[in-house]
């Protein structure tokens, strides 16, 4: 049997995340262990895949010009949106050879009807070069939701929040690429030696301009890497690297890490403690807790104990009072799109304000374990303020035990301070302010 190129295993992924509404990254996973592909190839695939979902409203919307009505199996629809992704948004694929391949796979999978349709609709649009200004009819709003692919309501939701201006940054910005980020871990090495060990491999690799902790390259394998291995650095990207510097802990402390895999945070705090104190780092999975203790096996960290649990029983396990607690609580992750494409089909209003209400209750589960005078650090990765400054808000409101901490800016470097006003307590990394995840952190203070 002859072997599948990239287009045709690309294409059974999206067919398999259409047809079973499964998340891409764990089919791509799948079908990338499965398949033996030079690393160029298994780069395309992955890029035609997300590329392909992320793209979709506008790919739809374009295709509806030349099949609005008729009836196209699943299959069919996404070989075409594949196709048309590859003409309008990849550069260094001719365009024959788009149709080309497309048509023969439609031979090889159909018949030569469905062949002659998927040519014919890829030529007319070839030949429409007018085909991607217009795409959206209706307000501005409709018109950025096509031009963008976000999902209307999402898009709405947005503007009235940020305003059309930044709405359209942060979209822009979920559609790029995200990049390979690194944390270096400072247990064994500093950013500058690692830096220049990683230079021959990734001649392109930078310092973050986010954390002191962070490094930025351009593709790669980087958890593939013997460094890697070695445990001198951790995959994280930038935006999350701020949340374990915004709890000020020091060497010595307890600190509760109540939703912690798969440890990438922990990890980080146990490098800013110096390997003293204790972390307890809590997970409902078992499995999640086996990653979190084989991160930090990795990393030559012994300062954690990881545990299962559900953070909302944390209170019943005895555990005593904590000096520091993060809760990077479970979110729609709409500040990971670009890495989750999948997320912003797949999610309602309804599924926000649900969110929010299990993101309070998890607050105020675990901030019953925080000792007086202690830091709790609430973080999310999603840019919505229903579920990020309003729980905030509403549980100091209704405890008045806890107050914000303006002191927060004090902790977080002042590149980030510059662009984000942390005075307040909070901050909001939106995707297009450091080309990073959109995060959310915010820091409460438990009165003494």
């Amino acid at each position: 049997m002859a072997k599948k190129g990239a287009r045709d295993i690309a294409l059974d992924v999206l067919n398999r995340v259409e047809e079973h509404q499964s998340y891409s990254n764990l089919e791509l996973k799948h079908v990338l262990d499965r398949e033996e592909l030079r690393a160029p190839d298994a780069g395309l695939v992955t890029e035609l895949v997300y590329g392909t979902i992320q793209r979709r409203l506008t790919l739809d919307a374009a295709l509806d010009r030349f099949i609005r009505g008729k009836k196209v199996q699943t299959w069919v629809k996404n070989l075409l949106r594949l196709s048309l992704y590859q003409i309008r948004f990849l550069d260094r694929i001719p365009d024959r050879a788009v149709v080309h391949e497309a048509v023969e796979i439609a031979k090889r999978r159909g018949h030569q009807g469905i062949a002659s349709m998927v040519n014919g609709v890829l030529r007319n649009a070839l030949r429409s070069p007018d085909l991607w200004d217009k795409l959206g009819s209706g307000d501005a709003v409709e018109r950025l939701s096509v031009e963008q692919s976000h999902p209307e309501w999402l898009v709405r939701r947005w503007t009235a929040q940020y305003g059309i201006e930044a709405t359209r940054l942060i979209c822009e910005s979920n559609n790029r690429p995200p990049r390979t980020s690194i944390r270096v871990n400072t247990l064994k090495t500093t950013r500058d030696e690692l830096l220049g060990k990683l230079k021959q491999q990734f001649p392109q690799a930078v310092p973050s301009a986010v954390s002191p902790d962070g490094l930025v390259m351009e593709g790669g394998h980087a958890a593939g890497m013997e460094l890697f291995r070695q445990g001198y650095f951790t995959v994280q990207d930038e935006s999350s690297m701020l949340v374990a510097p915004s709890l000020a802990v020091a060497p010595g402390m307890r600190v509760l890490d109540a939703c912690a895999a798969p440890g990438g945070k922990t990890t980080h705090i146990a490098a800013l403690m110096k390997n003293e104190g204790e972390i307890i780092a809590s997970d409902v999975h078992p499995h999640k807790r086996d990653l979190i203790a084989q991160n930090a096996k990795r990393l030559g960290i012994t300062m954690i104990e990881p545990i299962v649990s559900d953070a909302l029983a944390l209170g019943e396990k005895k555990l005593g009072l904590f000096d520091r607690i993060l809760l990077d609580a479970p979110c729609t992750g709409f500040g990971v799109i670009r890495r989750k494409p999948d997320l912003k089909w797949n999610k309602t209003p309804d599924d926000v304000k649900a969110i929010a209400e299990l993101q309070y209750r998890l607050l105020q589960s675990v901030a019953e374990l925080l000792a007086p005078g202690g830091l709790l650090v609430y973080s999310t990765c999603t840019i919505e303020p229903e579920e990020n400054e309003m729980v905030v808000r509403r549980f100091v409101q209704n405890h008045p035990a806890f107050e914000l901490d303006g002191t927060l800016a004090d902790d977080l470097p002042k590149s980030v301070c510059d662009k984000i006003n942390a005075a307040k307590g909070f901050v909001q990394v939106l995707p297009h302010h450091f080309e990073s995840d959109g995060f959310f952190i915010a820091r409460l203070k438990r009165k003494a």
